[in-house]
């Protein structure tokens, strides 16, 4: 066991309490780790860390840290206290690309944590914000060895830096019975087509992809990615009315309309007399309360695609912003619609590419510029169906909009004939 090299009693205090603390998880690997380097470094790091603590100021700075043939990937950090905790003066991650919907074997697990243990400090997180495996803690000269040692065996690098960045899809089809796509063949479309913007940073600022199969929205696609893609149906959504007649007689009618029913945000839910459900599907807007109470009884429809939204982001500029649709369906079938994906992800990002400031993101560009102006950039019509109820839109103009949307329905029905 190694030696106790370091004093922390303020992280000490993050042990106490209820909730397990990361301060037991490093203190493991500093003392029980038989690996005598990942002892040291992992003391040093809890020593550096106590006396952030002490000074309430960071001591970590950037730099340039690569591997061959990417221009991204790691996140540098060189400790501006190397003096006084030397075992962990350099301490960077490397982000590396998980495979869709986070499969995983046993073997490949314990593969990747022998190889960082070998190279790195042990410390792992699955995943982080942008979806990567976060390995967290390797110098500079073990860089290189250990991304050369696990892309041997299929792992490539993730994103960091103003680039493209790696993209995340749920678990979907292969365990929910809500999925309304195939989220993983989404996500392997655009990886692969955007792999090389994903290395090679060279955008404003990120731009994210997220992909949930459902309007569930597992993965917060919509306040999270630039762009979001959300599985979702058109006609019906499928009742069973003896499985609703079962879960009656299971919960009583008075569960059913408390925690059903009445909470359906356009009251379009009737339980009737017989215990049976009647939906308005017209007024549906897809919020899925229903479906997970009932998951026996409703079900999405048969009619599945895709809504696009773009633009959503945590706090930067102007503070947190949700997607905006800008495509309310698109059916995924055929090789072609996927590639017509691509296509708008390629018009979308060439266009931030172009138009965005240094530093800002897709939605705060739109912001700035306009949504009309953004749409007619990326050769996307307006669509009525972008606004969700406007008759109850305080900002949205009511005078000539029925007028407007029979035009544009008209132009569709000509396209169509054409």
């Amino acid at each position: 066991m190694a030696k106790k090299i370091y004093e922390t009693p303020m992280l000490d205090e993050l042990e106490n309490g209820p909730w397990p603390s990361f301060i037991s998880g490093f203190k493991r690997l500093r003392d029980e780790h038989p690996d005598k380097r990942i002892n040291e470094v992992v003391g040093s790091l809890l020593g550096q860390l106590e006396h952030s603590y002490e000074t309430r100021k960071g001591y970590w700075k950037g730099g340039t840290v690569s591997v061959f043939g990417y221009g991204g990937g790691i996140i540098p950090r060189f400790s501006e206290v190397a003096d006084a905790f030397p075992a962990s003066k350099e301490f960077h991650t490397v982000r590396i690309q998980p495979p869709s919907g986070n499969f995983y074997t046993t073997e490949i697990l314990n593969r990747l944590a022998d190889d960082w243990e070998k190279y790195g400090s042990g410390l792992v997180t699955f995943h982080g914000q942008t979806g990567n495996i976060m390995f967290i803690g390797v110098d500079t000269d073990n860089t290189q060895p250990f991304f050369d040692d696990i892309n041997e065996y299929g792992f490539d690098m993730g994103g960091a830096g103003p680039c493209v960045r790696t993209a995340m899809s749920c678990i979907g089809s292969a365990r929910c019975e809500q999925s309304c796509c195939n989220e993983h063949g989404i996500m392997r479309w655009l990886v692969n087509n955007f792999t090389d913007d994903v290395h090679r940073p060279a955008l404003p600022y990120k731009f994210k992809f997220k992909v949930s199969g459902c309007p569930n929205d597992c993965q917060n696609s919509i306040e999270r990615s630039d762009f979001s893609v959300i599985g979702t149906w058109r006609d019906d959504m499928k009742i069973d009315q003896d499985e609703v007649k079962a879960f009656v007689e299971a919960k009583g009618r008075d569960y059913v309309i408390d925690n059903v029913t009445s909470r359906c945000p356009t009251n379009c839910m009737t339980l009737n007399d017989d215990n049976t459900l009647t939906v308005d599907n017209h007024e549906c807007v897809r919020c899925m309360h229903c479906l997970n109470v009932m998951n026996k009884a409703l079900s999405p429809g048969d009619d599945k695609g895709i809504t696009i939204l773009i633009g959503g982001k945590r706090t930067l500029k102007i503070g947190d912003l949700m997607g905006t649709v800008v495509v309310p369906f698109m059916k995924l079938e055929t090789e072609e619609d996927y590639e017509k994906l691509v296509e708008l992800a390629e018009e979308i990002i060439d266009f931030f590419a172009e138009n965005a400031l240094e530093h800002e993101r897709t939605g705060e560009m739109i912001e700035r510029i306009g949504l009309v102006n953004f749409l007619e950039g990326i050769g996307v019509e307006v669509d009525p169906h972008m606004v969700n109820n406007p008759r109850q839109s305080s900002y949205v103009r009511m005078d000539g909009w029925d007028e407007e949307a029979e035009k544009w329905f008209a132009r569709k029905a000509e396209q169509a004939a054409s």
